[in-house]
């Protein structure tokens, strides 16, 4: 697991740090997380906003590393809650209790260069499947050369989101690049012309969010349900939070106070 630090105020979105915490909260009870780097910067944002609504009564230190990582860490007691972008599996450990506290889109993006106006299914598994390897035979692209595949690793919930929405059946090539978090995959497709890849929606400042199935990756589309590559966002809890304890406290205000909600609203959507 990363070293879990605490949210800090100052930090951009999409970084990750540590909440600020008065003084006389320095008896209070401390809440971990840890998990998936598409939920971080949401949970990040949660916290602060509870630790405004409710000064002294609570800390937090938030880690990432991916949804497994989370399901990991909360199953073997290391943390108070993990944080996943994917849905449950049969291979979890038993007694874990998935919270569902948002939705989020997967945008397929490719380099602001190469602005693909929409993507099918079909082209979608084509391309990360492999048997699509040159843009010449991408209809919208304007590239030509080798398409380098940009992935998450097996970690991810992501990935595991990615599989199960846009490829189906259909296995990722074994040539695909794949990368730890969604800062990453940003990073390495803004910076590569030939590449694509997939994000949380969070994520798509600096490259191009291609259309999928002729929809838009917006929070209106994900919102309405007309977008299809959405995914449910977790905070993991190992069995069922005490009714009335902090982590209870926290994971009911995520879910249906007006706060989180604004909060939530503003790169994903919000579950009340």
């Amino acid at each position: 697991m990363s070293n879990l630090r605490p949210v800090r105020i100052c930090v951009a979105l999409a970084a990750v740090g540590v909440i600020a915490v008065p003084a006389t909260a320095s008896a209070a009870p401390v809440i971990t997380m840890s998990g998936s780097t598409s939920v971080a910067p949401l949970a990040a944002l949660l916290a602060r906003g509870y630790v405004k609504s409710y000064p002294g009564k609570v800390k937090f230190k938030l880690a990432q590393g991916g949804s497994d990582v989370g399901v990991a860490d909360v199953a073997a007691g290391r943390v108070s809650i993990g944080l996943s972008s994917r849905d449950p599996k049969s291979s979890d450990p038993g007694g874990l209790v998935f919270n569902k506290v948002a939705k989020d889109s997967i945008c397929i993006v490719t380099n602001s260069s190469n602005p693909i106006t929409s993507l099918s299914s079909a082209q979608i598994k084509a391309i990360f499947s492999g048997s699509v390897r040159n843009w010449n035979d991408v209809s919208g692209s304007n590239k030509s050369g080798t398409i380098d595949v940009i992935v998450r690793t097996a970690a991810s919930g992501t990935q595991d989101a990615f599989q199960k929405i846009f490829m189906g059946s259909s296995s990722v090539t074994g040539v695909a690049s794949a990368k730890s978090s969604n800062g990453l995959i940003q990073q390495t497709v803004k910076s590569n012309p030939n590449a694509i890849g997939y994000v949380s929606f969070d994520f798509i400042s600096g490259v191009h969010a291609s259309q999928y199935n002729g929809v838009a990756c917006n929070l209106r589309n994900s919102k309405s349900g007309e977008y299809g590559g959405v995914r449910n966002f977790w905070m993991v809890t190992r069995g069922a939070p005490r009714i009335g304890n902090p982590i209870w406290k926290f994971i009911k205000w995520s879910q249906n106070s007006s706060s989180a909600a604004k909060i939530t609203g503003k790169h994903w959507v919000p579950i009340n």
